[in-house]
């Protein structure tokens, strides 16, 4: 308390100075409150600083503490720019000093920085999983559950909305809805646990309500959550037989208890899975059949005989569910069942006569017509009594090979027929009538047979044609015989009697009655027209001679007439003459053709070739018997007579063998024509040329070739490159005086290139005459050097570099070729650029030596936290160039990577936030404070592990003492930014007033580290107060959250519940009176007492809310007893006399706009630490007595309920701005979660109440002046002090 007197007074004295002084006034800083939006990027303006002077000197501005790390200045204009990222949700307002300097006297300043929401939180989910298991048959539009989610940002960016993005699987889309403002998910469709899935997935999505602050881009954030629905069954379903129809099989005659069939049911409901019990509902035929309850398995009950009951019995099967449904009935369902009496073998085969009706019979008679196929009716039928009868048929007897029986295996009633298979046994001349036996044998018992007697009649037909004894005969005759010469006597025979001697004969086709006939009775075959039988005409004739019986049966026989010859025709040469044309040296092969009319089989017609001798005949021959001619030595035209031309002229001749012979000539001209029968020849075997590079058309060098034949049709030759030449070179024909010259030169549109893959080519040059006979020689051509190459740079692979490298050997080197032979090169620095912030600048953190050589100069500090990439680029030289440009054409570039070390402390970032704990409620785990950090490093360098290593107290008396660790710290990270959160590891002593210096560590994984100390102030026991409520527990722990509500609308501060329990000062738990332990804290660190709660709450506004709630009455806190020093009273006097001096000082204060500024600044304060939000206790924090949260400027106004515009001298005459500037201040929002402390103070009705804040004595007192009804209220805490006015 001494020393807040010794500052109270320091502060007088100060004050007398300034209103005695007649100096330069200072500046006057006119606007102190802004609005900034939390996303204004780094660099942005936001505001400028508005400061006057009255003597108009010229102003500078500068920023200090607090917050000057945030924001920058321009010295001269007051322009405030974004230094460093702002966050709402750190701190909603922010305190930033001021200085303005007018040359002669500085203006101190704080300017209230209101931050503007942007929408940078996405909306968090509470309270999941949403995992829950609902009844199939749960109602349509039921609320299943409701998903909720927070957005920590304000106004329409915190409206959450909700919706259902996807639902697995897709068919269950349409079965969930979800109201889009409270986010309850309802069921929109009937479930149904076997026709649809029994699981759904659904994908929530939570989307605020947009929002934008700087940018004008309206920012929407999203966030997702699965619901995971399982489908319970219910016994809603009858039961299913599975795998139906049924059908199943029995023998007859099967032993009693034989199982036969088995059904199976099931329960459609496969969640429930029910007992099945089977029964026999009704049968085709009672009492054959019985079924087992538990499994369904049918058997034998009674004798069984097909003959009977028939081939099926049909039975009516119930499956009845063993547990009542959710009807209260046992469901059930019915099938039928299908038994199949299957029948035993036990009747033989018989035979059966049938006409109207069938009578058995084992006589039976069929006729058949003598050689007919066919079948045989017999009127004859096998049945068997049995279902399935299986019965063989065969044939017993001899003339089993004359006929067989179908069918020869039936399975039912079946006609049996006799087939007959061979035809020609039946001849009615032979045998007129057959018996055969037909057995009928059981397939499945062979002792089971009959036996029936058949006898089949032969009926007679004419069934015999002529026939003659040979089916062809041969006949001669001579071409021109007379007519009637008879070529032979020809008769048929017929075996049946009726036929004799009466079978007539005729000549067929009637085209050969033009050359022969036939006497029709005889059978005499003679020749009719004798010109007309000539064999050069036609040789042979075909006929069919034709004998027919009574009944016009037919039979024939072929006649081959053969006319024979007589030499009566000269050979035919088929040309006129023959003309052949043959090459010189080539082989003559003509063959002479001719025919002769006569006989081919006689010497009438074989023809003998000949030459007629004459002048060339003798170099000729000619094959006598096929005609062939050709030369017998080689033709040459240069032998010939030149007036022939070539020409030879031979007379063949043909001529027969017969008697006599006759013979035929014709002439032969052969026509030997002259051929090109030389080749060019070169008069060198090979070439070889050198030419320089890079000239085009240069000339290469020449050939020479010659053609030995001597006409000039045959002699011409034309050169051509044919191989090697790529497009390179061409060549020129040129005649000579003996022989062609080829010249060869580069192509003008080519310039050969030494550097290229072709520094000699080997060329195929041919020579050609026109009859395209070739020669080819080889030409060699070497190109000759010329430096003319430009050099050019290799790819230079990226090099890495340690950040803080001081050796000075080569990092990396760049790489040039030159095509050319002979060179030099020489590397030069085109430009360095280092990346920073992403942008490339230049600099010289390395150099280049000629050689191309890389190294780090030395005389600058390679910094990866400053640059993190070089981008060098390089030049080269030829220094031996003799053609064209000697440096490179593109520059060689060279990318190096700074590696990063860990070579930079974590960095702990500033924040005045104000951490507060209530001792009694604050259990293991508590989070109570946090701290932020980065680490300049990259990778795993820069991340940060937060420790607590020291924990001190420090009293209301400013003693401090070590303890133990009572808290510890939680690692987590946002992006680059690292949190620790600070949280107890232990219980707190409740008894304990002041605060606790928590020192945290942060170390990177190179165990570097900073250390900083947090100030985590203690709500102690003596702000306890007890609240008596007139209902039972139950009923005020189910209104607990609108307890809550109303009494932070009524205190201002945040409410923390330390218990709930009974009025142990009752009689009995029944009397319904409860008691809520709680403490109302500020974010500042400050409290209310019970008194000063009682106060808040009386107010009318708040009263009727609280007593509707059951709130009966405020216990007391304990009272902390203090000593009482003497030393304070004789303060007290000295003060006295002090607030005089005061008051005259005040008076002539408030003349000026000084005063009015400094109330300003308290009701800003005032208004600050009624407004801000803790934002999980990041907000800035307030301490009492200070207009400042833990700074300088003390101002005890905070969250007084009183006039502002009373207290600051503002009434009806005041200026609409100076209003407008207080008003401005209410801008924030209040969160319930704040822990801001306000105290009133007692007083007593009779005198004036006594305050521990003299300026909030005085300003209460000034209230009073103005008729303010408002209560009395101060501020106290006992772990501060009064540090300034």
């Amino acid at each position: 308390m001494l020393a807040d007197m010794e500052g109270i007074t320091g502060v007088m004295m100060v004050l007398c100075l300034i209103g005695l002084s007649n100096a330069n006034t200072s500046p006057t800083i006119n606007s102190v409150v802004h609005n900034v939006c939390e996303d204004t990027p780094i660099g942005a303006h936001v505001f400028t600083i508005r400061a006057t002077d009255a003597e108009n000197d010229p102003l500078t501005y500068s920023l200090t503490a607090p917050n000057a790390e945030y924001f920058t200045v321009e010295s001269n204009t007051g322009r405030v720019s974004v230094r460093m990222t702002l966050d709402r949700e750190v701190f909603s307002v922010m305190e930033l000093g001021v200085l303005v300097d007018d040359g002669s006297n500085r203006t101190p300043g704080q300017l209230t920085i209101i931050l503007e929401d942007a929408n940078d939180n996405r909306p968090i989910f509470q309270n999941t999983p949403y995992d829950i298991v609902i009844p199939e048959n749960t109602t349509v539009n039921a609320t299943l559950f409701r998903a909720m989610a927070t957005d920590g940002d304000t106004g329409s960016s915190a409206v959450v909305r909700y919706s259902i993005d996807e639902v697995t699987p897709n068919d269950g889309v349409s079965h969930f809805i979800i109201v889009p403002v409270t986010g309850e998910v309802k069921l929109n469709g009937q479930l149904n646990y076997t026709a649809l899935s029994t699981f759904y997935r659904l994908k929530i999505n939570a989307t605020d309500g947009g929002g934008k602050c700087f940018y004008n881009t309206t920012n929407y954030l999203s966030s997702i959550a699965f619901s995971f629905i399982t489908v319970m069954d219910v016994p809603d379903l009858d039961p299913q037989f599975l795998s139906i129809p049924y059908v199943g099989r029995v023998e007859e005659n099967a032993p009693l208890g034989h199982s036969v069939f088995k059904v199976t049911a099931l329960d459609q409901d496969t969640g429930v899975n029910d007992d099945i019990i089977y029964s026999i509902q009704d049968s085709t035929a009672e009492g054959l059949f019985e079924i087992s309850e538990t499994d369904g398995v049918i058997s034998v009950l009674s004798h069984i005989d097909r003959e009977d009951i028939g081939d099926t019995v049909t039975l009516t099967v119930k499956a009845t569910e063993s547990k009542a449904n959710i009807h209260g009935f046992q469901a059930s369902t019915t099938t039928e069942v299908q038994i199949n009496i299957i029948d035993v073998n036990d009747n033989m085969p018989q035979f059966y006569k049938c006409g109207d009706e069938c009578v058995m019979e084992s006589h039976f008679t069929g006729e058949v017509v003598e050689h007919v196929l066919g079948s045989v009716f017999i009127n004859m039928t096998v049945k068997d009594r049995d279902k399935i009868a299986q019965t063989y048929l065969t044939l017993e007897g001899n003339y089993t090979d004359v006929f067989s029986v179908q069918p020869q295996f039936t399975t039912s009633d079946s006609i049996v027929q006799l087939q007959v298979k061979d035809p020609q046994k039946l001849d009615f001349e032979k045998i007129q009538q057959m018996v055969l036996q037909v057995i009928a044998i059981d397939g499945e018992n062979d002792t089971f047979q009959s036996t029936a007697t058949v006898t089949i009649n032969i009926k007679d037909a004419n069934d015999n044609s002529p026939t003659f004894m040979q089916t062809t005969y041969e006949l001669n005759v001579t071409e021109h015989s007379p007519v009637g010469t008879i070529l032979d006597t020809l008769t048929a025979y017929d075996p049946d009697t009726m036929d004799q001697g009466k079978i007539t004969y005729t000549l067929l086709p009637d085209s050969i009655l033009l050359y022969f006939d036939v006497e029709p009775h005889n059978g005499a075959v003679y020749v009719k027209n004798a010109t007309l039988l000539d064999r050069e005409v036609r040789s042979l004739y075909s006929a069919t001679l034709q004998a027919r019986d009574t009944d016009g049966k037919p039979g024939s026989t072929v006649l081959e007439i053969t006319v024979t010859d007589i030499n009566d025709h000269a050979p035919i040469i088929n040309r006129d003459t023959y003309r052949e044309f043959v090459k010189e040296g080539e082989k003559l092969e003509l063959r002479i053709e001719a025919t002769d009319a006569d006989d081919s089989d006689t010497k009438n017609s074989q023809i003998v070739f000949g030459i007629v001798p004459s002048k060339y005949s003798d170099n000729f021959t000619i094959d006598s018997d096929t005609g062939v001619l050709t030369n017998m030595v080689e033709l040459d035209r240069e032998a010939l007579d030149p007036k022939l031309n070539g020409m030879i002229e031979l007379n063949v001749t043909a001529t027969d063998k017969g008697t006599p012979p006759l013979s035929t000539m014709v002439t032969v001209i052969i026509i030997v024509e002259d051929v090109n029968d030389n080749t060019p020849q070169f008069k060198a075997s090979s070439y070889k040329f050198s030419v320089k590079e890079g000239q085009k058309g240069a000339f290469v060098g020449s050939v020479q070739a010659e053609d030995l034949d001597q006409t000039a049709e045959f002699e011409r030759i034309s050169f051509s490159i044919i191989e090697g030449s790529f497009g390179s070179f061409i060549i020129r024909t040129f005649a000579e005086e003996q022989g062609y010259r080829g010249n060869i030169t580069v192509d003008p549109d080519i310039e050969l290139d030494y550097e290229s893959a072709r520094k000699q080519f080997r060329l195929q040059v041919e020579a050609t005459d026109l009859e395209q006979k070739k020669a080819v020689v080889t030409v060699e051509v070497d190109v000759l050097d010329v430096n003319d190459e430009r050099p050019e740079f290799k790819p230079s692979d990226p090099v890495t570099v340690k950040e803080n490298i001081a050796s000075s050997g080569a990092v990396g080197s760049f790489t040039a070729q030159d095509k050319d032979g002979n060179h030099s090169l020489v590397y030069e620095l085109e430009s360095i650029k280092c990346r920073c912030n992403g942008s490339l600048t230049p600099c010289s953190w390395f150099i280049l030596d000629p050689t191309g050589e890389v190294r780090v100069n030395l005389e600058h500090t390679v910094d990866y936290e400053e640059c993190d990439q070089v981008l060098m680029e390089a030049q080269v030289v030829d220094e031996y160039t003799e053609k064209g440009e000697n440096n490179s054409v593109t520059a060689g570039q060279m990318v190096i990577n700074i590696e990063d070390i860990n070579d930079n402390a974590p960095q702990f970032i500033f924040s005045d936030s104000v951490f507060v704990v209530v001792s009694e409620s604050a259990s293991k785990g508590t989070s109570v404070a946090g701290v932020t950090a980065t680490d300049r490093d990259s990778g795993i360098n820069r991340q940060i592990d937060f420790k607590v290593t020291a924990v001190q107290f420090r009293d209301s008396n400013n003693q401090t003492s070590d303890t133990k660790i009572l808290f510890e710290a939680i690692t987590t990270q946002q992006k680059d930014i690292y949190i620790g959160i600070i949280q107890t590891s232990e219980a707190l002593d409740i008894s304990l007033k002041g605060k606790y210096l928590v020192t945290v560590s942060a170390t990177d994984t190179g165990d570097l580290s900073t250390s900083t100390v947090l100030e985590i102030f203690a709500v102690d026991e003596s702000y306890q107060v007890e609240l008596a409520f007139t209902r039972p527990q139950t009923l005020v722990e189910e209104n607990i959250n609108e307890i809550i509500r109303a009494l932070t609308a009524a205190t201002k501060a945040a409410v923390e519940i330390a218990s709930i329990r009974f009025d142990t000062a009752q009689a009995s738990r029944d009397s319904g009176n409860t008691i809520i332990v709680a403490y109302f804290v500020y974010s500042n660190g400050t409290a209310l007492t019970s008194n000063e709660v009682e106060k808040m709450i009386s107010d009318p506004e708040h009263a009727g809310v609280l007593i509707d709630l059951g709130l009966a009455d405020i216990g007391k806190a304990p009272v902390i007893e203090t000593d009482t020093d003497p030393l304070k009273y004789a303060l007290f006097g000295m003060v006295a006399g002090l607030v005089i001096v005061m008051a005259v000082l005040t008076t002539s204060l408030m003349c000026t706009r000084r005063n009015y500024s400094r109330k300003l600044k308290a009701a800003k304060a005032m208004n600050s630490a009624a407004m801000v939000t803790s934002g999980n206790q990041k907000s800035g924090p307030v301490v009492p007595g200070t207009n400042k949260y833990t700074m300088e400027g003390a101002n005890p106004v905070l969250n007084l309920n009183i006039d502002t515009t009373m207290i600051l001298d503002m009434d009806e005459e005041s200026s609409d701005v100076d209003k407008v500037s207080l008003n401005s201040l209410a801008s924030s929002n209040y969160d319930k979660t704040n822990m801001m402390s306000i105290q009133e103070e007692e007083y007593d009705d009779s005198g004036p109440p006594e305050y521990i804040e003299p300026l909030g004595a005085a300003l209460a007192h000034r209230g009073q002046k103005k008729g303010s009804d408002n209560p009395h209220i101060g501020f106290s805490n006992p772990a501060f002090s009064t540090t300034d006015l």
